[in-house]
């Protein structure tokens, strides 16, 4: 059973990835990543459900400047469904600048924000995405290992706040040893090609419960 119900705002938070070159004037313009993607796929599965798609990636952004946030592009908005796809860039920042955060903040603030969120609007529904990196582009030795322990930061906090886990990992992953090239889904390793961005618009809708939007 999907956990979009009819008349219900659905949220994309995280960084570039969500991003995805959305649009900051046409609110509708949800970039051409993988909630433009999802639009699609449930607004012409549910098309008289009054489904609602909102996009705040911004690129760049780590755990903190979400959270810095978290009144204007969350709370304000009063989404039903908040889905979160974070921590790339908190590992890339600190391989690349120094300027990353580490892993026990990370789940901190991570907390931090979840918890807010849900104290101002009871009853939302989260969906929270694993980060994910695949083995190309900038993509280094010791990024993975990172990479690996927010995912399970992402599944702790996920058990603890009732949410729907998206493995986007592990779905790469898989694809990759299906015998896909890693660059295939990610050219840089990071940023999704629009078939890796399609896949996971798939995953998404498969885990939250809009199994028929999935097949199409």
């Amino acid at each position: 059973m999907s956990i979009i119900a009819s008349g219900s705002t659905v949220l994309f938070q995280g960084d570039s990835i969500t991003d995805a070159g959305r649009s900051r004037d046409d609110f509708s313009n949800l970039g051409r990543g993988y909630p433009h993607y999802l639009q699609g796929l449930i607004g012409s599965a549910r098309l008289l459900d009054g489904i609602e798609f909102l996009n705040r990636g911004i690129s760049g952004n780590r755990i903190v400047d979400l959270y810095a946030r978290i009144k204007s592009d969350v709370i304000n908005l009063k989404p039903d469904v908040i889905s979160v796809l974070i921590g790339v860039n908190d590992t890339w920042h600190e391989f690349g600048s120094q300027n990353g955060v580490a892993v026990p903040k990370f789940e901190r603030v991570y907390r931090d924000f979840l918890t807010e969120v849900t104290e101002a609007l009871p009853g939302v529904k989260w969906v929270l995405c694993e980060p994910f990196v695949l083995d190309c582009g900038v993509v280094v030795d010791g990024w993975r290992d990172e990479i690996d322990e927010r995912r399970a930061v992402v599944a702790k906090l996920a058990a603890e706040f009732d949410a729907k886990v998206v493995e986007f990992q592990g779905m790469f992953d898989a694809a990759v040893a299906a015998g896909s090239p890693p660059d295939y889904w990610a050219k840089d390793g990071v940023h999704p090609t629009p078939a890796g961005h399609a896949l996971m618009a798939r995953e998404w809708a498969k885990v939250v419960g809009e199994g028929e939007s999935s097949k199409l």
